[in-house]
Order: C-alpha cells, then structure tokens, then sequence
C-alpha cells in the first residue's frame, strides 16, 4: 500500500499532535514526525502544512534566534488548534476502528 497517499490524508492532524506538548520549528517538527515512526514525510509537505495550519488560524508562530544559524520560526498551537487536534482525533478514532472491524471480518470470511 502506498503509504504517501494515507500520509496526505492525516498530515495536518500529525502535525498538530507532535505540537500539542510543545512548541517547535519546521525542522524539529519534521524530526519529531520521523522519529515517530512517518520516515516517508516530505520536508516541503512539513513546511506546506504548518503555514497552511497558521493561516487558518489553528497555530500561533513567533521568531528566536539561532546559535547554529539564520532565526528560526517557531509553531505552537492556540486554542483553536487544540480544539482542532480534539476533533480530529475522534475523528481518527473512529476511522481506525471502522477500519480495523472491517479489516477483521475480511480475515474471518
């Protein structure tokens, strides 16, 4: 299975879970979703998604300076982000295991 195309589809909420205990800036977020386990994420769909997030509204972003380079842009979510991250986690949940019940009567048949 073509896991890009599921990745596309729960980018955003990946996003928002590896920001719900801390702030971070395009790179650490990009580490941090690696070091989950989503080795396959693009850096551009990263970068695309936290500015799609902020413009929505759903993030704040804020600059600090950097000893290892140029400023780096911080994310945090707001409280819209955090309501955004509460419904699509039910969201989640209740299409994972949608799909885990029918993946089990598939094996049973």
């Amino acid at each position: 299975m073509d896991t890009s195309q599921l990745l596309k589809g729960v980018l955003d909420l990946a996003v928002l879970a590896v920001l719900r205990d801390a702030d971070g800036y395009g790179y650490d977020v990009l580490r941090r979703l690696r070091a989950a386990g989503l080795e396959d994420v693009a850096d551009a769909s990263v970068y695309g998604t936290l500015r799609r997030l902020f413009q929505a509204g759903a993030l704040t972003s804020y600059v600090q300076p950097s000893e290892e380079g140029p400023h780096r842009k911080y994310y945090g979510l707001n409280k819209t982000g955090r309501e955004l991250l509460a419904r699509s986690t039910e969201t989640w949940n209740h299409f994972a295991g949608t799909m885990s019940v029918l993946l089990l009567q598939k094996e049973a048949a």
